[in-house]
């Protein structure tokens, strides 16, 4: 047992005891050693009714004392085991440049990319970049709730209709979008990709750097339209930390998901620099998506789908770039879909990529 872990006892100890002195102080038991007098008499003379409910409590709680102590012992060796599974997950940042993500969470050495439906990656995401607004008769658009009259009055007192209440709401629904296309089967299974915590939490770094890189165009406020995106981002990022077990040192889990954020981000703005190399998006998300150590090469199946992946995130700055500021800050735009992929839907005559 590791010295952290034989310490739990010890408090757990201390705090029972505690917990039992402070019973028989409460109580006031004065216990007396009288000779040759009947137990009835003890009792009635010595420990009145209420003091003797406190002694049985007592006892009761001495008893009880080693049960807890061993189901304590147990549930934190649990907790400590699967934090340590989950931590096994990543490999952090090495320089700026990047933050490396390593073994994914069911710890599967290789990945199978031959398993999956066979998709025609080579023909994906070659067609023109298009805008992602959401035509106006679109059944997904989310529009502002307009009240009228007094509702109104009484909301703007509110604030509901400030500046500030609108991004919030406005980041709320871009975020469910960044969300929907993440979660989804479909960018799996194009992909090739097994669905674990590693690999979700990198496609959401992913798709966060594509709308941040899309924010950056609309200046001082699109930097803070972002900042109420991140924080949203944030919350959901720690809930899915709990959900796939990991319940203590939960604050360091979170730094260091957040070094791993911000090397992603760095190296994704720095692979779409005029000046980077040719290869150099495609290095990078294999090694922040698809590597399991940050270091090895891709085989020839494992090479299609990064590169498909390099010409996805590529066209889908691009169409960001195209669509609308109105439609980028309410969220009423999607990601291109994934779903039944038809490979005439993204083959160009020339296939130059942008």
């Amino acid at each position: 047992m590791l010295p952290h872990q034989q310490t739990l006892p010890i408090i757990f100890l201390l705090i029972n005891f505690v917990f039992l002195f402070a019973l028989l102080a409460s109580a006031d038991i004065r216990i007396k050693v009288i000779k040759n007098v009947e137990v009835g008499n003890l009792i009635n003379q010595c420990i009145p009714w209420e003091h003797f409910v406190a002694l049985g409590l007592s006892l009761w709680w001495l008893t009880m004392l080693p049960r807890w102590s061993r189901a304590a012992v147990h549930l934190y060796k649990l907790g400590s085991q699967n934090n340590m599974e989950l931590r096994k997950d990543f490999c952090f940042a090495a320089s700026r440049s990047y933050a490396k993500v390593a073994m994914a969470a069911d710890n599967s050495a290789e990945k199978d990319f031959s398993t999956k439906p066979e998709v025609h990656l080579n023909k994906m995401f070659w067609s023109k970049p298009c805008s992602l607004a959401l035509p106006q008769d679109s059944p997904l658009r989310v529009e502002e709730p307009k009240y009228e009259g007094i509702r109104h009055i009484l909301f703007k007192l509110l604030l509901f209709y400030s500046k500030e209440s609108k991004s919030i709401r406005g980041a709320n629904v871009v975020y469910r979008r960044i969300v929907s296309q993440v979660d989804k089967p479909a960018i799996y299974n194009v992909f090739n990709m097994d669905k674990t915590f590693k690999t979700t939490f990198s496609l959401l770094v992913l798709h966060m750097w594509l709308y941040l890189r899309r924010l950056k165009e609309d200046g001082q406020e699109g930097v803070e339209f972002g900042q109420y995106l991140y924080e949203i981002y944030n919350h959901d990022v720690e809930l899915r930390v709990s959900k796939a077990g990991v319940n203590l040192l939960l604050t360091r889990w979170m730094k260091d998901l957040e070094k791993i954020f911000y090397g992603n981000i760095v190296a994704y703005d720095a692979a779409m620099l005029p000046e980077a190399k040719y290869d150099e998006l495609l290095n990078v998300i294999w090694r922040n998506i698809f590597s399991d150590d940050g270091l090895s090469k891709p085989n020839d199946a494992a090479m299609g789908a990064v590169q498909a992946m390099a010409r996805y995130a590529r066209r889908e700055s691009t169409c960001l770039s195209l669509t609308d500021k109105e439609s980028i800050l309410s969220g009423n735009f999607m990601f291109s879909s994934l779903e039944n992929p038809r490979s005439d839907d993204y083959v160009r005559e020339d296939k130059t990529e942008f």
